[in-house]
């Protein structure tokens, strides 16, 4: 069969991006417009504020999108979009344009489960990787431990029953006082700081051998921060970021390289936001080595949210004969494996 060419759109949250993907592996171009900026003003993402400004930039975005890759919207074979999960007025953005232009140009529309996406950025720069293989997808909303079985299929062993690592991230960084975006501000911290300082929980859920719990890592750390205020104390920010940020990738590290031992599978895969977290990536690059498994992560411009990513995503779902009809909706709500 001859490449496949695929126009990809997200606006799952706050980044607007469009990319051109060839074969869900060479990327043809990446381009993303953040909101960070105007985001930060309000210590986090504003739902609807994020709407307006994908409708501002989603045209100028994907327009640079097929012009870095030296293409016309007539030429590629499909257009790609994440239609969950995510914020549902910014989701509808993408989908909606992502419809428009496979109506125009009389092209193949395919809807891509945005959390599928963060695992197939591993496919963009590991050409060797293949299924099956343990898959961790730590995000701001998301944290899963999973069995790739394909590129289409997945087993899951356990998620997150309260906060994911990126959403703990992002609170215990607002309540230390650095504002938003947490995780890039804790890890730039937490480079200060002595990761053995303060001893901090590290939670099992019971019954349930590789969920996760983070919510009662960030109380500990909001009840430190309140009774230090209360008596006058000064916590060093450093220490606690680094105590904090250690507590939550050894329990990531310890649950996969376990659940990859039981299984025995030899290679784990990292994805998502929190994938570009240095301490994640560097914690379990050592016990992978230390324990004879085949690490693999995405770079990081491929961890955060990018379209990259959506349109390796839908070369598969391309392949499989997957397509999506123009009734395609947001689904703000869904799961890893659904469709």
């Amino acid at each position: 069969m001859d490449s496949v060419t695929i126009l990809a759109i997200e606006t799952s949250c706050d980044e607007t991006a469009a990319a051109v993907v060839r074969n869900g592996r060479e990327v043809l171009s990446n381009v993303i417009h953040t909101q960070i900026p105007v985001h930060a003003l309000y210590g986090g993402v504003v739902p609807e504020i994020a709407s307006r400004k994908h409708m501002e930039r989603i045209n100028p975005v994907i327009e640079k999108a097929l012009s870095d890759a030296g293409t016309e919207l007539k030429d590629v074979d499909a257009v790609a979009v994440t239609y969950g999960p995510g914020l549902v007025g910014a989701l509808l953005v993408g989908v909606a344009e992502a419809k428009a232009l496979a109506f125009a140009a009389g092209k193949p529309l395919i809807g891509v489960n945005h959390i599928e996406g963060h695992i197939c950025a591993n496919y963009i720069e590991h050409k060797e990787l293949k299924p099956p293989y343990l898959g961790l997808v730590v995000s701001g909303g998301h944290t899963h431990l999973f069995i790739a079985e394909n590129e289409l299929s997945f087993k899951i062993l356990g998620r997150t029953v309260d906060d994911a690592a990126g959403e703990a991230f992002d609170k215990v960084a607002r309540a230390i006082g650095l504002g938003y975006p947490g995780g890039p501000k804790i890890d730039a911290l937490a480079k200060e700081g002595n990761p053995d300082a303060i001893p901090l929980p590290k939670a099992k859920v019971s019954g349930q051998e590789y969920s996760f719990s983070f919510s009662g890592l960030k109380s500990a750390v909001l009840n430190l921060l309140m009774k230090a205020e209360r008596s006058g104390q000064e916590i060093n920010k450093a220490d606690l970021a680094a105590s904090f940020q250690k507590s939550v990738c050894s329990v990531l590290t310890e649950h996969a390289v376990a659940a990859a031992r039981e299984y025995g599978l030899r290679d784990l895969a990292l994805a998502g936001g929190v994938a570009a977290n240095s301490c994640l990536r560097a914690t379990l690059s050592a016990a992978c080595l230390e324990n004879d498994l085949n690490f693999y992560v995405p770079s990081p411009i491929y961890c955060t949210d990018n379209a990259a990513m959506i349109g390796a995503a839908a070369y598969f779902e391309y392949m499989a004969g997957k397509r999506s009809g123009l009734d395609l909706n947001a689904v703000p709500g869904l799961g890893l494996g659904e469709r």
